[in-house]
């Protein structure tokens, strides 16, 4: 198992360089690019002088490959110090004079490799990492919490389904299942809000906590058990579409394995049905079920976008929406990243729970 989780994580890098190439490649290709969004955002309109020297300064003047790597690697390796006065000064790929001559900035940038994602457009002159750092426990809390909870009740359903093939259970799920499936989150967001939110009152419309308290206390949300009437709605509808699916699927494998010679012979030895169902039916039904728990992971990311936006979320969701709407390039590049990065990992999570799951499965 070691060497094969070795081996799958060095074909990892190449994927990794090849998602970074893809959409740097792609943030080029966009009309006006990193200029214009900063020349729309500051609000001041500038001459035709200003904005090459806006080009040089961001090194947009450079050849697309020098570009690349400068966003890859960072520039702090291609600068020297020249005169001992502590300042980088020359530089044999990255010109320190803009297109008229004046002298740039010298400052350097150490690249995405070490975490240097730059300063956000937006959000200027917060550094990039910083926000999403500030802003993933939030996701984190939300995904994780609807992850769980999909796994649980859609694994719990789609095994009783099975169970009680036929029967009024049965039919019922797959009802509720096909609804979950065909309303759109945003819809049913709204729906829940609106009832439960507005009309009942019973839980809170938005937000991660009362805005009102942290202003008083000048302090960051309690801890999530104080807290749990903001989380029940967004968790909710972050989990419907995990329920549907994995209950669905649990069925269908079920269904499959106890036709299985093995589990007639454990009825003929004489077993329980509730050893039957869960000890030899369930753990080998699961392991179709693990291909999709591992790119689950980045697809709660995905639907925490809507989910996060509606219930106006703190989280990595918003921030990109916003930042996307404001074309904020450093800041949807890292969330590329971060989602290229998920992606590799929540694969090679599926394939370390097939030998979890059942020991007979081996990798060559």
């Amino acid at each position: 198992m070691f060497k094969y989780v070795l081996r799958r994580l060095i074909q990892a890098i190449p994927i990794f360089f090849g998602i970074t190439l893809l959409s740097y490649a792609l943030m080029a290709a966009t009309p006006g690019g990193p200029t214009a969004a900063l020349v729309l955002g500051s609000g001041t309109p500038l001459r035709g002088g200003e904005v090459e020297r806006l080009r040089s300064r961001l090194g947009l003047d450079d050849p697309w490959p020098i570009q690349y790597i400068r966003w890859l690697t960072g520039d702090d390796w291609l600068r020297w110090d020249a005169d001992g006065d502590g300042i980088a000064d020359h530089s044999f790929l990255i010109p320190l004079t803009d297109s008229q001559g004046e002298p740039l900035d010298p400052g350097t940038k150490k690249g995405i490799l070490r975490g240097d994602f730059g300063q956000s457009f937006s959000l200027r002159p917060r550094l990039v990492l910083d926000v999403l750092t500030e802003r993933l426990p939030a996701t984190l809390e939300l995904t994780v919490s609807g992850l769980i909870i999909g796994l649980v009740i859609g694994l719990t359903t789609g095994i009783l389904a099975a169970v009680y093939h036929g029967r009024l259970f049965d039919h019922t799920t797959r009802i509720m299942a096909v609804i979950f499936d065909a309303v759109p989150v945003f819809f049913l967001a709204l729906i829940l809000l609106l009832v439960f939110g507005k009309q009942l009152g019973w839980f809170p419309i938005g937000d991660r906590c009362d805005l009102s308290t942290i202003a008083k206390a000048r302090a960051g949300c309690p801890i999530i058990t104080e807290r749990l009437n903001y989380l029940i709605l967004p968790t909710f509808i972050l989990a419907t579409g995990g329920i549907a699916g994995y209950s669905r699927f649990m069925r269908a494998a079920m269904l499959d394995v106890v036709s299985q010679d093995y589990v007639r012979t454990a009825r003929a030895k004489g077993l329980s049905d509730r050893q039957v169902w869960f000890k030899h039916g369930a753990r080998n039904a699961l392991i179709p079920i693990a291909t999709f728990i591992g790119p689950a992971i980045t697809g709660l990311l995905g639907g925490a976008v809507f989910t996060e936006t509606i219930f106006n979320w703190p989280g990595v969701g918003r921030t990109v929406v916003a930042a996307v709407s404001a074309r904020d390039y450093p800041m949807v590049m890292a969330v590329t990243v971060y989602s290229g990065l998920a992606t590799i990992i929540g694969y090679l999570i599926s394939d370390i729970l097939y030998g979890l799951i059942d020991p007979r499965i081996r990798f060559n």
